[in-house]
């Protein structure tokens, strides 16, 4: 009986509300933590602004992991293999770990689980990564909801989501014995993983709006409870203000758990009424977001890849490699879909609102195809969460679940200036736009020539002409709609 247990960190890189970690300090044996870099063709590894945060979130574990005792095991290859190995040689009896819910990884979460039992080893799972698991909410008649609105009546009439575990004390504290020196596991060095971006490190500006980790989670959730909260109804849509939680990184890598973000909020709504009760309902909302993307992922696969909506296997997407390189650089011509573009690629991360803006003039006003969308932001986001971001790109594209009406097309004007209207966050991230009047920051070929010459813009030089023109491109992609409107 005191045989190591294992725990498998995946995306609960986390010690509180770790119900892995919680039940193997129960057992009081000894644990042997371990992260493996999984490299299997199946389980695509992140992208490159994911990978900056998993470096920083590793090293951050590690030390939380070292203060109660515990050392980090960090291995890179097939899991499978990797579990193994370290399996024979701490002479481990059990591993845990959270759930995951992506297709694929379930899939060979699936198999390892039966070859460790096979094995003699035991394996225990637990549910920290979601408020409800996927099996849990369905509809009366059985099947997963397809519309969000039903999907979060129902979740909110589930039993409330359980109540977060505390961080397990250090193993001295407790009497815990640590795997002997005898047979401590050889541990890669997390610089030796190559995560963090050298030469050039094109990721030097994320250190200053990031603090990866769970303390860094920690704070953030705490900071935006206490501050930003009870105008988050108001000012959730503004770019130009701090208003949202910043916490998806900290979710999407498990430095925090929903739990712990749940009741918080809840705790911080019981404080007042009126706008605070609001604004904690518009933000559980979007956990509930967050849920429902993850639901469709696990029940619809198919949609990773392909249309949730299979008449869009007919729309006359159009291959146009300049204007995808246009728009991913923040050069359309449109202040606000560039200012978006940019604070991704200096930040690694896009107001919600933004997302939605450069999402519609990528599929509907250059009409290219949302699989290229879907690839970047998997690569440039910090946050990148697969299921959250294919949902996310089929709703603007018309295509998925519960989807934005096709002739929902953002016009990328109107929307800066209601969401921007002092022209303040295009300021920020198009500065050779900053001496413009508010009146045409966000439509500067409006400008004439004399202001244009004052302010020192000269159009097709120092800033873009539009790529498109947003009313023509609106006519032509609501005639490409048409040709596919009805099939099945």
């Amino acid at each position: 009986m005191d045989a190591p247990v294992i725990v498998w960190f995946r995306r609960d890189l986390r010690l509180a509300d770790n119900p892995a970690l919680s039940a193997a300090f129960q057992t009081g044996r000894p644990i042997v933590p371990l992260y493996v870099l999984e490299d299997t063709p199946d389980l695509p590894p992140p992208g490159a602004a994911g990978s900056w945060w998993l470096h920083h979130s590793l090293r951050a574990l590690g030390e939380s992991l070292a203060g109660a005792g515990l050392r980090l095991i960090l291995r890179r290859g097939d899991p499978e293999e990797v579990l193994s190995a370290v399996v024979a040689r701490s002479g481990a009896g059990a591993v845990y770990w959270n759930r995951r819910y992506v297709a694929a990884a379930a899939t060979l979460d699936t198999r390892i689980k039966a070859k460790l039992r096979q094995g003699g080893i035991a394996v225990e799972t637990f549910d920290g990564a979601l408020l409800f698991e996927p099996r849990t909410i369905r509809t009366g008649a059985g099947a997963p909801y397809k519309v969000f609105t039903p999907f979060w009546k129902a979740c909110r009439a589930a039993p409330a989501p359980r109540d977060p575990l505390p961080a397990p004390p250090s193993t001295q504290s407790t009497g815990h014995a640590a795997p002997d020196d005898a047979w401590k596991l050889a541990s890669d060095d997390p610089d030796d993983r190559r995560l963090a971006p050298r030469n050039p490190d094109w990721a030097s500006g994320f250190g200053e709006c990031w603090q990866p980790g769970e303390a860094g989670a920690a704070a953030r959730l705490s900071n935006f409870l206490r501050s930003d909260l009870e105008r988050y109804a108001v000012d959730r849509d503004r770019p130009d203000r701090a208003a949202t939680s910043r916490l998806s990184p900290h979710l999407h890598f498990g430095e925090i758990s929903p739990h712990m973000v749940w009741h918080q909020t809840r705790m911080r709504m019981a404080d007042g009424a009126g706008t605070l009760a609001t604004s904690g309902e518009k933000f559980l909302a979007e956990l509930g977001w967050r849920e429902f993307s993850h639901h469709l992922l696990f029940h619809f696969p198919a949609m990773e890849s392909g249309n949730f909506r299979p008449e869009f296997d007919n729309f006359p997407w159009i291959d146009n490699p300049d204007a995808l390189r246009a728009w991913q650089r923040g050069q359309t011509g449109y202040p606000l879909v560039d200012a978006g573009m940019r604070e991704l690629w200096r930040t690694g991360w896009m107001h919600n609102r933004l997302r939605m803006v450069v999402a519609s003039f990528l599929t509907k006003n250059l009409r290219i195809h949302w699989r290229e969308g879907a690839a970047w932001f998997q690569d440039a986001l910090v946050d990148a969460d697969r299921a959250n971001n294919i949902a996310g790109w089929q709703w603007v594209a018309g295509s998925g679940a519960d989807a934005a009406p096709y002739f929902r097309i953002f016009n990328p004007v109107s929307q800066g200036e209601k969401f921007d209207p002092s022209g303040a966050y295009v300021r920020q991230w198009v500065p050779e736009l900053a001496a413009l009047p508010d009146a045409v920051i966000h439509k500067p070929w409006t400008a004439s020539r004399a202001l244009l010459a004052e302010a020192g813009i000269v159009p097709g030089q120092t800033y873009p002409c539009p790529l498109v023109d947003h009313k023509i491109a609106r006519r032509d992609a609501l005639a490409a709609y048409d040709t596919i409107r009805g099939r099945k």
